[in-house]
């Protein structure tokens, strides 16, 4: 089984990049953050005939998921159960019986702002939910766009971005309480070539100069854990026309 993640950073001018990706990577089930698409403009037909069922939680301008399977996803859920959030940022799906949540985390803007304080209370209602869940699901998959970079090795400049925003003591310590949860870092169960970034700025030739930081994730649950055989960032559609500022990352799961 293969999943993957990937922030699009809009759907509607990257739809043919996924598609194509789609293509050469059949894998069982994609999430996709930042669509940027009302429900009523998502592009079900074109995903159809591509051989694919969708889910999708759409929102005019900003943010926006979607799971992407081959199989139809089962009891489906859209964001954070208990949580109230006018924000489209989560959608979940049973894929071959395995419990696939796709999440778009909160950007943050800077640490003291109000948007700060919603993406701690945001991390909250989301940790709390996925107690829930793996009682639920013991085979469960977390992966989306976290807007965390966990550790110093995922910053290309820890010493710049320290304190600054996806790297804050703060947003570190919720993403360890996600893996107190018992999920694990699958990109980290392998050896890792050094510099492994998965988004890098538009600006200042960032990719060209491999200036990123690794903020896409996927976490997997204790039951999955010993079945995963290999996990990696994608890079090539980076180099893409137009391309979004994030890479797809993938884990494959045996059995």
């Amino acid at each position: 089984m293969k999943l993957a993640t990937w922030n699009v950073n809009s759907l509607a001018i990257r739809l043919p990049q996924v598609l194509e990706w789609l293509a050469a990577h059949p894998v069982d089930a994609l999430v996709l953050q930042e669509t940027k698409l009302t429900d009523d403009k998502f592009p079900t037909l074109e995903i159809g005939e591509a051989g694919y069922q969708v889910q999708w939680f759409g929102q005019k301008t900003y943010n926006g998921v979607a799971l992407i399977s081959r199989e139809p996803a089962g009891d489906v859920v859209k964001n954070i159960t208990g949580f109230a959030d006018e924000q489209a940022r989560v959608i979940a799906g049973t894929v071959g019986g395995v419990r696939v949540i796709g999440a778009y985390f909160p950007n943050g803007q800077a640490p003291g702002s109000d948007k700060f304080a919603y993406k701690m209370n945001w991390l909250t209602g989301l940790r709390s939910w996925l107690t829930d869940e793996l009682k639920t699901h013991q085979q469960l998959v977390l992966m989306g766009d976290f807007n965390i970079a966990p550790e110093d090795r995922d910053v290309y400049d820890p010493v710049a971005w320290a304190g600054q925003i996806h790297c804050t003591p703060e947003e570190r310590e919720h993403f360890r309480q996600l893996l107190d949860l018992g999920l694990t870092d699958a990109f980290r169960l392998f050896e890792q070539p050094p510099k492994s970034w998965s988004w890098w700025d538009y600006r200042n030739l960032a990719f060209r100069k491999n200036q990123g930081l690794r903020i896409d994730h996927i976490l997997v649950s204790e039951a999955l854990k010993g079945r995963v055989t290999a996990c990696e960032i994608d890079k090539l559609p980076r180099k893409n026309e137009r391309p979004s500022d994030h890479a797809p990352v993938i884990v494959t799961i045996d059995g």
